[in-house]
């Protein structure tokens, strides 16, 4: 807005006067500028509570299929020799287990290079000092080459070959070793380097051996410790040689079948059993397995899913109930000049709590989430609802404000208001766990349905929302064209006024001038 100076020959406050002529459509300016306001927090208030709808609707839709329910439990005669858990899938009933070999990982410890070296060996101290110190005649360092050989992912041998002369590093050897699939590490302590598979069982077993044809090979082996000792050896020696610990295949036995694997873990029929220690082979040594249904897991679900329900169903509540706020409109940058921040907080929020009171759209909504969890329906040739398992709500009388469409489970230990009752749904549960799954996928279903209907994309919304939001960003948008024309109308007839006062001005000024030289002719 230009900068005006008007007023100095009239003395007239003509900002105020201006400001006092056009006030008409700076009404019309703040009108359509709150009512966009309003419009704005009303789609936030919707956003927020589409999140909610959107995210019960997505959590239930696995809750309308029996593998929502899957829920089995595992127990094991003895814990301390296998853990045992189930799936779905898994049969109830008692099997027998055996143990019989636990999966063991191949190991190869070297000699003690204290023996060899006794200065302090870390990454950096090179192979010379190890003992390996072989030169050409020319005194050049002269490269052994040694044989890792491990699995691929087909069981075959690989071979990986390792060349170091006396400037290599302890870091050159494990970085080698590591490259070949080796784990590989230097303990100071003990003055040992530990080499072991990546894989448990067989299919990790290694060797490190000289290169065939390489005369300096055993050596550099005897530097670092990693030659073996010769077969036909009477006694063995771990501290001038290295010792080779073979990988073993994991073995059990279930119902009398045996399986062997690399891993301690074996999956068999929806059960998962890790071997934990050895029990022995035959009848005599077998430990029990007993799956069964997860009860409590199926009612923590059932549970699970209401507390979700009833979040949203007493979110929509409050919002529908809400107070009303009649009187009070978005606040002008003027208006808020004259109150302190926690008034504007205050005045706002009561605006903002109201947006949705009695809204239809929120009505229909509520009203189709509540008749799909009060519906009727038939298992096992029995008419069933919620109430029949003991969840029912409690009423607008007994219930706390805007919560009187939460459901309530008889005998939950959790809720104050139900604890003393009969536990009906565990009743169930334990009796017949298929019937209430049956009811449980019909009432999930329905109301998947019920919010489904309600999220159907249309002209006026887009997919997966409850309210009208392509209606509302096109209202959005309408009201900035009409605040726009209605603040260029106060611009020009601003503008219209200043020009009027300023010709005013200068009549005045003429005058002022004519009349001075009058005065001054006249004496």
């Amino acid at each position: 807005m230009p900068t005006r100076v008007s007023g100095l020959v009239s003395g007239m406050d003509t900002e105020s006067l201006v400001s006092a002529m056009v006030s008409s459509y700076t009404a019309k300016v703040d009108k359509y500028t709150k009512q966009q306001t309003k419009l704005s927090w009303t789609q936030e208030a919707w956003k927020g509570l589409n999140t909610k709808v959107y995210g019960l609707y997505t959590s239930i839709s696995g809750l309308r299929f029996s593998s929502g329910y899957s829920l089995q439990k595992a127990s094991v005669s003895d814990v301390t020799k296998a853990k045992v858990t189930a799936n779905g899938s898994a049969v109830n009933g008692t099997q027998k287990l055996n143990i019989i070999a636990s999966a063991q990982t191949a190991y190869m410890t070297s000699a003690d290079l204290s023996k060899k070296y006794s200065g302090t060996i870390d990454s950096k101290t090179e192979l010379s000092k190890l003992g390996y110190d072989v030169k050409d005649e020319d005194g050049k360092p002269v490269a052994a080459k040694i044989n890792i050989t491990t699995k691929d992912e087909d069981g075959n041998d690989k071979t990986t070959e390792l060349s170091l002369s006396g400037n290599s590093t302890v870091k050159d050897l494990l970085d080698g070793l590591q490259k070949a699939g080796i784990n590989a590490n230097y303990d100071a302590t003990n003055h040992r380097f530990y080499l072991n598979s990546k894989k448990t069982g067989t299919e990790g077993d290694f060797s490190v051996t000289a290169a065939p044809g390489d005369e300096n090979a055993d050596a550099l082996l005897a530097a670092i410790g990693l030659n073996t000792q010769p077969e036909g050896a009477e006694e063995s020696d771990t501290t001038n040689y290295a010792t080779m610990v073979k990988g073993v295949d994991a073995k059990i036995r279930l119902n009398g079948v045996l399986y062997t694997g690399n891993s301690n873990t074996f999956n068999i029929n929806g059960l998962t059993i890790e071997a934990l220690g050895v029990t022995g082979d035959g009848d005599e040594n077998a430990i029990t397995v007993n799956t069964q249904t997860d009860t409590q897991g199926l009612y923590d679900k059932i549970k699970d899913f209401l507390s979700q329900y009833n979040s949203v169903i007493n979110e929509i509540t409050k919002l529908y109930n809400a107070e009303s706020s009649s009187g009070y409109e978005p606040l002008t940058d003027d208006e808020k000049d004259a109150m302190n921040e926690t008034e504007i907080e205050k005045w706002e929020t009561k605006i903002k709590d109201s947006l949705l009171r009695r809204d239809s759209t929120l009505s229909g909504v509520m009203q189709s989430m509540m008749s799909a969890m009060s519906g009727t329906f038939t298992v096992n040739g029995t008419k069933v609802s919620l109430a029949s398992y003991g969840i029912q709500t409690l009423g607008i009388l007994n219930s706390a404000k805007n919560e009187q469409n939460a459901y309530h489970i008889d005998g939950d230990e959790e809720d104050e208001n139900t604890s003393g009752r009969k536990d009906k749904l565990m009743t169930a549960l334990s009796a017949n766990p298929d019937e209430v799954v049956d009811f449980m996928k019909q009432l999930t279903t329905k109301l998947y349905d019920a919010i489904g209907e309600k999220m159907t994309a249309t002209e006026l919304s887009s997919a997966y929302t409850i309210y009208n939001d392509k209606q509302m960003t096109k209202q959005y948008g309408d009201y900035t064209s009409i605040i726009k024309q209605w603040e260029k109308k106060v611009t020009d007839k601003e503008d219209f006024y200043y020009q009027k006062f300023a010709k005013m001005e200068a009549k005045l000024s003429e005058l002022q001038s004519q009349t001075s030289s009058l005065t001054g002719i006249l004496g």
